[in-house]
């Protein structure tokens, strides 16, 4: 078995490193993993696969699909594929994990 191990300080850095609100970092099969951290404005579209967002740092609200929550670190996020989504009035300091998931459309559950 290949272990791999990114933490949240290595992959903020390789973030910073890239000038970009979001970086991939691994993938596996049908799994994505990336970081994220937008610039005040989340610009997301909605995506045609699955999505979980584990929060790294910062507070704020996450709307999807006609619901508001608020977040904040270590909490987990769904946005289904196809669902609108965005974070909103989020603290400077927002970022999470992304992992993309399943096949394309999305997965059925039970």
């Amino acid at each position: 078995m290949n272990q791999v191990k990114i933490s949240a300080d290595a992959a903020m850095e390789m973030l910073r490193n890239s000038n970009k609100e979001f970086l991939s970092l691994y993938t596996h099969g049908t799994l994505e993993v990336e970081v994220y951290k937008p610039d005040k404005i989340d610009n997301q579209k909605p995506h045609d696969k699955d999505e979980v967002y584990v929060v790294i740092s910062g507070r704020g609200d996450f709307y999807c699909g006609g619901e508001t929550v608020s977040f904040r670190p270590g909490d987990f996020l769904l946005a289904p594929a196809h669902a609108e989504h965005q974070f909103v009035d989020f603290t400077d300091d927002f970022s999470t994990w992304v992992f993309f998931y399943g096949r394309k459309g999305g997965e059925t559950g039970t």
